[in-house]
């Protein structure tokens, strides 16, 4: 296995607001607590020590022991819940959707990040213990953006009515979902493995968030990854307080709402991930997760007809607090509420979302966790690799759009010379003698001069273009084999990462999966990572 990287921003699928992140730009400085180096752990250490109270440590490790009754927990897994309790013990949090059987690779990057970060940073503390935490969305109600995965080309969906938190959705035709899967795996021991693994996290437990625990366990529980479940009575208490900030102060919506203009005002590339709402939390009970609003002087539930006064409302939400769900503004405070947490690895839309918090948090005297852009990573088959050597394609040109790479390489290879830029500059050259003369002689010559260069450089370009077009005929087949190389690394021109289920690797190196990409990603890298295989 070969370890090889590029920067984020030269793959072209990372958008400003990251890069400049990464490049610690001055104009997202006031945006962030501090940037992920192994040397700023040490304050952020202080910082959360000083701010996270023990009587949470309490309610987190009696909650987690709650919600993995019934389910098998490894040595490594009860190890780190038992070291909740102390105070010197801090938290690693990557979250993630309930996806259908992971959903897009990404998902084993961000927990293997999670969990390698945990291991860089007890070496660096040694006094200290960290412990990797996979937070489970299970209250998003947005079924169709979890419903399938993708294998061989192929969208393996469920296909079902669902309503409220998918959490506690029932399992009902996935033994239908199992079946199709089944059908396209090989008879090989890793295709037997995978409609195991399969079977046994699905078919045999009764709703999705028991599911989606045993399957994150069975990947990754023997690395210690602790899995918790936000939909939790007792760890909704916790966030009342920060609750009524929220709904009926509207702070979040106050503190977002001026970052958002800030970062605006910052740089006219950034685009603003998520706007906040007067009220961030959602109404939640069976079947049912429905925003709030003030409708009428009433607190309303949407498409209810459930109203409440704001006496009422209260009462219900110190009674009753595991019915108020928050939404993807206040659900980063609830995480960081609840755990003793230092950083908080996402993808790219994720870091830009939290970036927008950083005022709220402060009002809400939380303290705001570093940020880290998770691991990404392309898998390149040596067959694959030595094709790219052959068609003389870099790791950057890989990661080109089809047409600029495909253009490139027609130009270099090309016995004629397709670049008219020598004849484009002896043509400025002479328009500046015409625009000296119309100078001298009548300045309202000026704009016919400049109208008929335009012209001229179009004629040229467009001539450019057709030479180019040309070339790409007469060397069809160098066109034909990027195009088919680009098409097997980059599915639907997207990363490999978003589109493609950890099934697919699966089925070539097996249960060796998981070992390899824990020896082979480096969590503070900062760079886009390549594996040849």
């Amino acid at each position: 296995m070969e370890v090889d990287c590029i920067p984020f921003k030269e793959t072209g699928y990372f958008s400003q607001l990251i890069c400049d992140y990464l490049d610690r730009s001055e104009n997202l400085r006031p945006f962030y607590n501090r940037f992920p180096e192994i040397g700023n752990f040490k304050d952020q250490i202080e910082e959360k020590k000083a701010t996270y109270p023990v009587s949470r440590r309490q309610v987190l490790v009696s909650s987690l022991k709650t919600q993995y009754v019934g389910h098998s927990v490894s040595k490594s897994t009860q190890k780190n819940i038992d070291l909740l309790l102390s105070e010197n013990t801090f938290t690693i949090v990557t979250g993630h959707q309930l996806n259908l059987f992971t959903g897009p690779l990404y998902f084993l990057y961000k927990i293997v990040s999670t969990i390698n970060l945990t291991k860089k940073l007890k070496k660096e503390y040694p006094e200290n213990n960290f412990v990797p935490i996979y937070w489970m969305a299970t209250e998003d109600h947005d079924f169709d953006e979890i419903n399938y995965f993708n294998y061989g080309g192929k969208k393996i969906q469920w296909d079902r009515k669902a309503s409220g938190a998918v959490g506690e959705l029932d399992t009902q035709g996935l033994d239908e979902v199992f079946q199709e899967f089944s059908e396209e795996l090989k008879s090989t021991s890793n295709g037997k493995e995978l409609k195991q693994i399969f079977e046994k996290a699905y078919l045999e437990h009764t709703n999705l968030a028991d599911a989606t625990r045993y399957l994150a366990n069975e990947l990754f529980g023997e690395y210690g990854l602790v899995i918790v479940d936000g939909n939790d009575p007792e760890l909704k208490k916790l966030l009342v307080p920060y609750a009524k900030l929220d709904i009926f102060e509207h702070l979040a919506h106050k503190r977002v709402t001026e970052t958002i203009n800030t970062l605006i005002e910052g740089s006219s590339s950034y685009n603003i991930q998520v706007n906040p709402r007067e009220i961030n939390y959602f109404y939640l009970t069976e079947g049912l997760r429905e925003r709030l609003e003030v409708r009428n002087g009433k607190y309303h539930v949407v498409n209810t007809k459930t109203d409440f006064s704001s006496s009422k409302l209260e009462e219900e939400l110190n009674s009753h607090p595991e019915r108020f769900s928050p939404n993807v503004i206040a659900r980063p405070l609830y995480q960081e509420v609840v755990l003793p947490n230092l950083c908080y690895i996402g993808g790219g839309g994720e870091l830009a979302y939290w970036m927008e918090l950083k005022s709220y948090f402060e009002a809400m005297e939380v303290t705001f966790p570093m940020l880290l852009l998770r691991n990404s990573v392309l898998f390149l088959k040596e067959k694959q690799a030595k094709k790219a050597e052959k068609l003389g394609l870099s790791l950057a040109d890989l990661f080109m759009g089809q047409d600029d790479v495909i253009n490139k390489k027609i130009k270099e290879i090309s016995e004629i010379k397709i670049d008219f830029t020598p004849q484009k500059e002896l043509l400025e050259e002479q328009f500046r003698e015409m625009y000296q003369l119309a100078q001298d002689t009548d300045k309202s010559f000026l704009g016919a001069v400049k109208a008929q260069e335009v012209k001229q450089k179009k004629g040229l370009d467009a001539l450019e273009k057709r030479l180019l077009k040309a070339q790409k005929r007469k060397l069809n087949d160098h066109v034909t084999r990027i195009t088919q190389l680009q098409n097997e690394i980059f599915p639907n021109h997207s990363l490999q990462e978003r589109q493609l289920n950890f099934s697919e690797l699966y089925m070539e190196m097996g249960s060796s999966l998981i070992p390899l990409l824990m020896d082979s990603l480096e969590p503070l890298n900062h760079n886009f990572l390549i594996l040849r295989y």
